[in-house]
């Protein structure tokens, strides 16, 4: 009976340690009715807040063009509330030239379902992108970047980042880029995943 009775603690302690270090299971943006959906309800305007800030790891691989080499860029990038609607992105990778850091600065106006950033990368340019946030009753967002033109090693560069917001802890950002008067081609479609804290903490 001692030893039995010792096996269930041990059981006890060991399945509450598990589940301590599980991931807490993220919240929905989209707000709960209680009820089905119906086709006569509004979108849910995509709350930026709840969604992105944290930090979020990637890894891209990219193709030869005139951001540089082929090769993977692997990192991450942490989103934080700066005040109001206006957020900053922080992102620090290494990629086949060495490492980079890039920053955002964001304004978002839900009532208007648009974005603006403007991006700042240690390659040496800079961008501003506007987007319209799209979306449906499912949950699931769309922002699509488009940048205005910029000049890089005596180029001019266009950028286009489609992100699809699939699932609270996952994005797909398709990136397109055109340089000079060329047509946009494809430039990498990274998977971003939300790092989770231990639930409880």
């Amino acid at each position: 009976m001692k030893l039995t009775w010792t096996t269930a603690v041990l059981g006890v302690l060991l399945t509450a340690g598990l589940a301590s270090a599980q991931p807490a299971t993220p919240a929905s943006v989209v707000p709960d009715k209680g009820r089905p959906t119906k086709l006569t309800d509004e979108q849910p305007l995509l709350n930026f807040e709840s969604y992105f800030t944290g930090k979020w790891n990637f890894e891209w691989d990219v193709p030869e063009g005139p951001l540089g080499p082929a090769g993977t860029i692997k990192g991450a990038v942490t989103y934080k509330k700066i005040d109001g609607n206006f957020y900053e992105g922080t992102l620090t990778a290494t990629g086949p030239a060495g490492p980079i850091k890039m920053t955002e600065l964001i304004a978002y106006r839900p009532e208007g379902k648009t974005i603006s950033r403007w991006v700042t990368d240690s390659r040496g340019f800079s961008y501003l992108q506007i987007a319209p946030v799209g979306g449906d009753l499912g949950g699931y967002y769309n922002i699509y970047y488009e940048s205005n033109p910029f000049t890089y090693k005596g180029k001019t560069v266009r950028l286009k980042h489609a992100l699809r917001l699939l699932s609270p802890t996952r994005f797909r950002n398709t990136v397109t880029i055109a340089t000079d008067k060329g047509d946009f081609t494809a430039y990498g479609s990274p998977w971003f995943e939300k790092e989770m804290a231990p639930a409880g903490k």
